[in-house]
């Protein structure tokens, strides 16, 4: 079964504090958002392997440790993972994009694709799938099976607020997916939202509602 990291960093928490409040307009809210993927990638980068290598300082020769292994992707669910993609990239600049386009059926609540470009080489590389929500967990299962397709083994999901639901859809159709969280609330309303959840991540991200 995968494991599930709450990150309860107290600037996390803080943070996410400001993304609840309905009054946070769309400027803050959206450079919240980014600041929090930036937290959740430095702890869902941890275990990332490294290697020795020599560098001249101005003083002396020093050993120091690079990345080494598997390159990085990242792989927003359109349209509100956009939104944690660009501070991802400026810590991880080398990283390349993916893109999966998901939007979920108002009726069924189920997610319909409608788009999916991934880099060439992304079997190589380890993916790291983000989205602000994981509500009925559909549309990130989906897009983990997506991914999955193109023959990638490691695969990791990271949500800024998750649900039960959501952590039990993915871990039942994925166990070998860990997911990353900086919040799990307590449940869905009728409408699939996350209660309290933030409301629409991409209406706040983008201004369109």
């Amino acid at each position: 079964m995968s494991e599930v990291h709450v990150l309860d960093h107290p600037l996390l928490q803080h943070k996410l504090s400001i993304l609840r409040d309905k009054n946070t307009g769309v400027k803050e809210f959206r450079e919240i958002v980014g600041e929090i993927a930036a937290l959740m990638c430095y702890e869902a980068t941890r275990n990332l392997p490294t290697e020795e290598r020599q560098v001249e300082t101005p003083i002396a020769t020093a050993t120091v440790r690079v990345l080494s292994g598997k390159k990085l992707a990242i792989v927003p669910i359109l349209r509100a993972g956009l939104g944690m993609v660009d501070t991802i990239i400026d810590l991880i600049p080398s990283a390349k994009i993916g893109h999966i386009g998901l939007f979920r059926d108002p009726e069924t609540h189920e997610p319909v694709k409608y788009y999916c470009k991934m880099p060439p080489d992304i079997a190589e590389r380890q993916v790291f799938i983000v989205d602000p929500m994981l509500a009925t967990g559909g549309s990130a299962a989906d897009a983990i099976t997506f991914i999955k397709e193109y023959g990638c083994k490691s695969i990791t999901l990271m949500n800024i607020i998750a649900a039960p639901e959501g952590i039990k859809k993915v871990q039942e159709t994925h166990p070998d997916v860990d997911i990353y969280v900086a919040a799990v609330d307590p449940c869905l309303n009728d409408h699939a939202y996350i209660v309290p959840g933030l409301g629409d991540a991409g209406d706040r991200i983008f201004g369109t509602k």
